[in-house]
C-alpha cells in the first residue's frame, strides 16, 4: 500500500495535479485515463472498498508510540503532496452523491486520490459511482463526519482545507502526541476534546470508545491529568456558580416556576431550604445559595457522575439529553464531559472494585439514591486536545480545531459554517 501511494504521488497523482495547472503532457495523460474503457463504470472490475490507505477504525490508542510513528509518516506524505501543488478545491455549489454525473465529480475524484481515499485504479470519470461513494465515506470517517457518502457543507469544508494547512495541523499535533507517548498506566481514560470522543485503554489497546459532549467555545473543557477515584450513582446535581449566573437566574426571571419544574432546591449556607418565591431574582443575590437538583430522570447528570480531583471542578457524567450524541458538533456543555453509554464505561472502571458488576450497578440505579462508590484502584484520566492523528499508513484523522488552538483559522470549520 505504501509503495503504491508513493508511486501515485510521483506518477498518476502528479499528473493529476499538473493537469490542474494546465501542463499539456499531464492533460494528455488525464484525457487518456478518462477515455480508457470501463474506467469508473458501474460494473468496474475493482472492488468498491479499494483505497490507497489503511483502515480508519482501529483499537490503537491515540497516545502511543505507534501513533507518533504513523503521524511522522503522514507528515512526510503530506509534505510530498504540498510540494506537488496540493489538491484541488472541490466546487461546493452542488450536492454530490451516488448516481450523480457531473464535471465536479471528476475534481472530487482527483481530490480523493491525492489524499489516498480513492484508489488511482478507479480512474477519472464524471460519474459518482460506488468507488467514489466508498472513498467519500472513508474521507468522512477520517474527519469525524457522518459517513453517508453525500457531500454536504461540512464535507465540502473539510475537503477544501488546503493541504499545506493540514500539514501544519499534523506538525502541531505531533508535538502534543510526543509529549504524551510515554507510559500512562496499564488502564486509563482519554478524553479528546476536538474529537468529542473518549477512549478506555487497557494494556495498550482501546477497549471502549464513547461519543462525548464537551464544552462550548465560551465555556471550554480544560486540559488536565487526574485519577478517577469515585463513581456516584443517582447523584444530586449542584449547579456551578457560572451556570447559576449565566443560565438559571435569567430563566427564573422569565419563569418563576423553573426551579420547581426541574426539581431544583435552593439551599442556604446554613443547610436550610429556601423558598424560591422569597428571593429577589432581579439581582444576582441568589448566587449565594446552593442550587441542588434531586436525583431522577431529569437530573442534569441523569444516573451517573464520574469524579476525579481537579482544580476546574469538572467531571464526567450521564445526561438525560441522549439525542445530542447524534449531533455533528457536540460542543454544548459548560466544561464537564457527557458520556454516551456511560454505564459501559462505569462497569469497566469498577472492574477491580469488589462487588460492583453490571448487575449491581443497574440495580442501584433503579432502587437507590446518591450512592458513592470508591474505586479500589483509581484510574488515570487525561483530558487532551488532539485534532490530528493517525491510526495507520494512509489513515490520517483530522478534526475541527473548535477552540482555535492550532493556529490556522481555516481549521475552525464548524465555527465558520
Amino acid at each position: 500500500m505504501k509503495t503504491n501511494r508513493r508511486l501515485f504521488l510521483t506518477g498518476a497523482g502528479a499528473a493529476a495535479t499538473a493537469a490542474m495547472t494546465g501542463a499539456a503532457s499531464a492533460q494528455d495523460l488525464i484525457e487518456a485515463i478518462i477515455r480508457s474503457p470501463r474506467r469508473g463504470a458501474w460494473n468496474d472490475q475493482f472492488d468498491a472498498r479499494a483505497s490507497s490507505g489503511g483502515k480508519v477504525a482501529s483499537n490503537l490508542p491515540i497516545f502511543s508510540q505507534e501513533t507518533v510513528s504513523y503521524v511522522e509518516r503522514a507528515i512526510m506524505e503530506y509534505s510530498s503532496i504540498v510540494s506537488q501543488g496540493g489538491w484541488p478545491r472541490v466546487p461546493d455549489d452542488k450536492k454530490l452523491e451516488l448516481g450523480v454525473v457531473d464535471p465536479n465529480v471528476e475534481i472530487l475524484r482527483r481530490r480523493l486520490m491525492i489524499s489516498g481515499d480513492l484508489s488511482e485504479r478507479a480512474g477519472m470519470s464524471q460519474s459518482f459511482d460506488s468507488y467514489v461513494d466508498a472513498a467519500v465515506k472513508r474521507f468522512q470517517a477520517r474527519h469525524g463526519l457522518p459517513a453517508d457518502g453525500v457531500t454536504g457543507r461540512h464535507t465540502f469544508a473539510a475537503l477544501n482545507v488546503p493541504a499545506a494547512i493540514r500539514l501544519g495541523q499534523l506538525e502541531t499535533n505531533l508535538v502534543r502526541l510526543r509529549s504524551m507517548s510515554g507510559f500512562l498506566g496499564d488502564r486509563y481514560v482519554v478524553v479528546n476534546i476536538p474529537a468529542a470522543e473518549i477512549e478506555a485503554v487497557d494494556n495498550g489497546r482501546v477497549m471502549l470508545r464513547h461519543t462525548a459532549i464537551v464544552g462550548k467555545i465560551d465555556r471550554q473543557t480544560p486540559i488536565l491529568n487526574s485519577k478517577i477515584n469515585e463513581i456516584i450513582i443517582n447523584p444530586y446535581w449542584n449547579a456551578p456558580v457560572s451556570i447559576v449566573r449565566k443560565d438559571i437566574i435569567p430563566l427564573m426571571r422569565k419563569n418563576p416556576n423553573y426551579l420547581t419544574d426541574n426539581n431544583i432546591r435552593l439551599i442556604a449556607p446554613d443547610g436550610s431550604e429556601v423558598d424560591p418565591l422569597t428571593v429577589d431574582w432581579s439581582t444576582d443575590d441568589a448566587a449565594k445559595y446552593r442550587f441542588r437538583q434531586d436525583p431522577g430522570r431529569i437530573n442534569a447528570m441523569a444516573s451517573i457522575k464520574i469524579n476525579f480531583p481537579n482544580p476546574h471542578a469538572v467531571y464526567m457524567h450521564d445526561t438525560p439529553q441522549q439525542g445530542l450524541f447524534r449531533d455533528l458538533d457536540r460542543f454544548y456543555s459548560s466544561g464537564c464531559v457527557r458520556v454516551q453509554n456511560v454505564r459501559d464505561l462505569v462497569t469497566w472502571l469498577l472492574r477491580e472494585t469488589d462487588g460492583w458488576d453490571r448487575r449491581r450497578i443497574e440495580q442501584t440505579i433503579q432502587n437507590d439514591e446518591d450512592v458513592r462508590v470508591s474505586l479500589n484502584n483509581p484510574v488515570p484520566v487525561y483530558f487532551t486536545y488532539i485534532s490530528a492523528w493517525s491510526t495507520g499508513d494512509g489513515a490520517v484523522h483530522l478534526r475541527d480545531d473548535i477552540y482555535g488552538r492550532d493556529g490556522a483559522s481555516e481549521l475552525q470549520i464548524s465555527t465558520a459554517l
